[in-house]
């Protein structure tokens, strides 16, 4: 049980180069270990590989690829009398991005290529164009919650 009444939300500073809120936010998630200028140059050196790619801006490219990655509704598990049920429950707009940017993280690391910039680069340009591994797993979130419609009086 928390001492506090309440979690006090941390001041997130906007991001170096581009003055992004949700783009620091997304180097804070990309960290490891405290390492923030290892995740900064991952980042921005994946959208220097968008923007010679494509020859779009590789913000515009990560704010796309952002909006397509989330999930409008989800399943949760609810028991009621001895029996678990999986109850779609629509989800708040902060955890909608942070789910995003959970899932393109880890599945830019399951890609095939070499350097993690090279892989980041192309889950978001995947997901910019509703294709990859992130957008079929918002997909089967979304067909989840579908397929258990019945139960959603369950919602708590």
């Amino acid at each position: 049980m928390p001492r506090k009444k309440y979690k006090t939300n941390f001041e997130l500073k906007p991001d170096p180069i581009h003055g992004n809120l949700t783009l620091a936010k997304f180097i804070n998630n990309m960290m490891q270990d405290g390492k923030k200028s290892t995740a900064e140059r991952v980042v921005y050196g994946a959208f220097e590989i968008i923007e010679e790619k494509t020859g779009q801006p590789g913000l515009t490219i990560f704010k796309q690829a952002l909006t397509n990655a989330k999930p409008v509704v989800e399943v949760k598990s609810r028991r009621v009398g001895g029996a678990t049920y999986q109850v779609p429950v629509e989800v708040r707009p902060e955890r909608r991005t942070s789910l995003a940017m959970r899932w393109l993280i880890g599945f830019a690391k399951a890609r095939p290529e070499k350097s993690m910039m090279e892989k980041l680069a192309g889950e978001f340009m995947a997901a910019a164009k509703k294709e990859g591994s992130t957008i079929k797993k918002r997909e089967d979130t979304h067909k989840m919650a579908e397929a258990n419609k019945a139960f959603a009086h369950y919602r708590w």
